[in-house]
């Protein structure tokens, strides 16, 4: 969803504002300090949020929902919202009817929201000082244009009859200019376990499509879209020790995080416009004086966006039907000019509904909308809300190819979310990795375990007689793991990391860590443990904390998750351990004073030499056959392996020339281990981590050595070098 993918994946001011806000940005400090509390005031969760260590409580966020429950979800907001679209100047006149239930067991007397839509109003957002100022880098990096900009206004929010007071806040320490996050002081204070509900009016205007949301031409992707209620956390759900309000500001690599909840929401759109929205359409739109009215509804979600085209095609549809689901409909939008993508997109969508739900559990929703959007607005595409996905448009897709291999790859990726972002619902402005990493980790085993394979290089390679044909997409997600040189742990918060590559490999490097557990655990092992993962967690807001003991009591190998946690998720632990020297000489006599036959004699070294020549030369008339390197002595085989990073287990398998092999284990601290040992057999190659289960390992070519010359490296070099292709797709699809 957030990266232009693989990944190593959205303002006008009043006047003179854009000036003044500009003036007003600050550089951030390294740990900005929370927006200043109140006595007594809910405490809000600031800049230095990050990877949760400690599991949450058996009750947080209501308990494990086992199915029995009359929601799916502990539905905590609700909102009914009508919007009216005007599709040449790009607005939306909104009302809103926002719900919230307070589930902590103290009054709450002010509460926040989310204005996504203000980033975009001006530079001096949170979002453009971290692009602008801080360098940081965004998807395709669309630059805004004039007209191009983006806002939301709420010009009326009551409690009843009272007015609610409104206040821009930074919890981040950001920009003082910044205004996605507001605090509502509320006229009449929310009891513990009441619901209060807050009437908006709210104007928006739709930025050029720019990050995840937008218009272009006609063309109308319509996501952070309302005011949206921040996450209230209550002590023992995601490491909290007393209420928290988690509110952070719209940083440029952040996405989002909110209750579950339902949704009813009516759009009103010109009657030549073709919509898709979240959840299911209720009824037969009503038409009027040239414009059409839509309702949709879902409940159990906690985000709702939609679209909006006159130039869509006929929507493709289809279904799929999987055990514990309901009947899904599914429907592709699509402009003409991508026509060619739409089947593969549906067929995509229905695979990955087979497979997620399979490896996971079921799919409980009814409905499914992809949208592929137009010809130069591809920044709107590789995005993911509930039941509804942006994927990506090509004008031809030969079956096997590279567009093929981005288009089912985007496709599966932005469904997946709708499990890891959608079902599982983790807080993804402080712990990416379980939404971004899982999903990316998840999508590469569907491909590595199903029947397609791709071509992975651009047709003009292919043209040259180039083919790249993948057998296993871990080995080139690993390129953008960032294994030589780690900036930040896989933990670590979305915006709080040394650069865009550091954010960047929040996807890849989760992949490869998971992979690599995979590999010491065992396939089956790994996927017990994520379907109780999802099973404990679904329709909840589970940390890093609680993966990591869904996957040590699922799979009792509580030590091997708790040190590749510790080292790759909490930490930023380089891995690399190399093999550095190999030998297998001759144990031959030597000289001295030696005991032959009971008694001490003393040999020179022209006596020796004289006897291993004898020895030799009777060895070889016996073994005419035989190669020059062998003979009649015993071997003394050394092994010098090497670890310049954290220690992990390794195996090393040492290979003698009658193909027999020997295997030794290292694990341990130490820096680096010696094996030494005499063996009848000639060594002719060592090899560590014969098995491959460390892709994390930062140079994989210097694991093995032969004795004599192999052109095995040189041929691994080759195909490091085209595997940058794959990479540098990654940066493109990064979704």
């Amino acid at each position: 969803m957030q990266k232009s993918r693989w990944a190593p994946g959205l303002g006008l001011a009043l006047g003179c504002c854009a000036a003044w806000a500009i003036a007003q940005t600050t550089p951030m400090p390294a740990v900005a300090p929370s927006a200043p509390q109140a006595v007594g005031e809910i405490a809000l969760a600031g800049y230095d949020a990050g990877a949760v260590a400690t599991p949450s409580a058996a009750n947080a966020w209501g308990g494990v929902r086992t199915g029995s429950e009359a929601t799916l979800s502990d539905r905590v907001v609700g909102y009914r919202i009508q919007a009216k679209l005007d599709p040449d100047k790009h607005t939306l006149d909104g009302k809103e009817q926002l719900t919230w239930r307070n589930r902590s067991a103290a009054p709450v007397s002010s509460v926040y929201l989310h204005l996504y839509l203000n980033a975009f109003r001006n530079e001096g957002s949170t979002f453009f000082h971290e692009k602008n100022d801080l360098g940081f880098d965004f998807r395709t990096d669309v630059p805004v244009r004039d007209g191009g900009w983006g806002w939301i206004d709420m010009t009326r929010v009551a409690q009843g009859s009272a007015a609610v007071k409104q206040t821009f806040v930074q919890p981040d320490g950001g920009p003082k200019s910044d205004m996605t996050v507001v605090r509502l002081d509320l006229p009449q204070a929310v009891a513990p376990g009441a619901s209060t509900t807050l009437d908006i009016d709210f104007n928006a205007q739709l930025p050029r499509v720019i990050a995840r949301t937008g218009w272009f031409g006609t063309f109308h992707l319509v996501g952070q879209w309302f005011p949206k209620i921040a996450v209230l956390e209550l002590p023992g759900e995601r490491g909290a020790t007393a209420p928290r309000w988690n509110a952070h500001e719209f940083h440029l690599t952040s996405e989002f995080y909110a209750d579950f909840g339902s949704y009813d929401v009516t759009l009103d759109v010109p009657s030549d416009y073709r919509v898709g929205a979240t959840g299911q359409l209720q009824g037969t739109p009503a038409k009027a004086n040239g414009r059409t009215t839509y309702r949709y509804v879902q409940d159990d979600v906690h985000d709702f966006a939609w679209t909006a085209d006159k130039r869509y095609a006929e929507p493709l549809r289809g279904t799929w039907t999987g055990a514990g689901s309901p009947k899904v409909d599914i429907q592709v939008l699509y402009p003409p000019e991508y026509e060619a993508s739409a089947a593969p997109a549906l067929k995509a969508t229905q695979d990955s509904l087979t497979y997620f739900s399979r490896t996971l559990g079921p799919y409980p929703y009814r409905t499914v909308t992809v949208v592929i959007p137009p010809y130069n607005a591809a920044e709107a595409g590789g995005m993911e809300y509930p039941t509804f996905f942006t994927a990506e448009g090509y004008d031809d897709v030969p079956k096997g190819s590279f567009t093929a291999a981005m288009l089912d790859f985007v496709t599966i990726h932005e469904f997946g979310h709708g499990y890891f972002y959608g079902l599982l619902a983790s807080n993804e402005f402080e712990e990416p990795m379980l939404d971004e990493g899982l999903n990316e980790y998840w999508d590469q085993r569907m491909l590595r375990d199903g029947p397609n394979h791709y071509d992975m290089l651009p047709p003009w390679m292919n043209k040259l007689g180039i083919h790249l044909p993948v057998d296993d997409p871990f080995k080139y997600e690993r390129l953008s793991a960032m294994v030589r040189d780690p900036s930040d742990a896989a933990g670590a918060s979305a915006w709080n990391r040394l650069d865009s590559a550091g954010y960047g490999s929040v996807y890849s490097r989760t992949a490869t860590v998971m992979r690599d557990l995979e590999a010491t655990l065992g396939k089956a092992a790994i996927e017990k443990g994520f379907k109780d993962y999802y099973a404990s967690w679904k329709f909840r807001h589970p940390s890093i904390a609680d993966l990591r003991e869904s996957l040590a009591v699922s799979t009792g190998r509580r030590d091997v998750v708790e040190r590749v946690f510790a080292q790759n998720v909490y930490a930023a632990g380089k891995q690399d351990d190399s093999l550095q020297g190999l030998s297998s000489e001759p144990v031959q006599p030597f000289a001295g004073r030696v005991v032959e036959g009971g008694k001490p004699v003393t040999h020179d070294e022209g006596y020796i030499e004289t006897q291993v020549e004898q020895q030799l030369e009777a060895w070889r008339k016996a073994h005419p056959k035989a190669d020059k390197a062998d003979g009649p002595f015993d071997y003394r085989t050394t092994v010098t392996v090497r670890r310049r990073g954290v220690a992990v287990p390794q195996v090393l398998v040492v290979t003698f020339a009658d193909g027999s092999t020997r295997r030794f284990e290292w694990d341990d601290a130490q820096l680096w281990k010696r094996f030494s040992f005499v063996d009848k057999r000639r060594a002719v190659a060592a090899q560590l981590d014969p098995q491959q289960r460390y892709y994390l390992d930062a140079n994989k070519l210097d694991d093995g050595k032969r004795i004599e010359g192999d052109a095995s490296a040189a041929r691994r070099w080759s195909a490091d070098v085209v595997a940058l292709f794959q990479a540098l797709q990654n940066v493109l699809v990064n979704l």
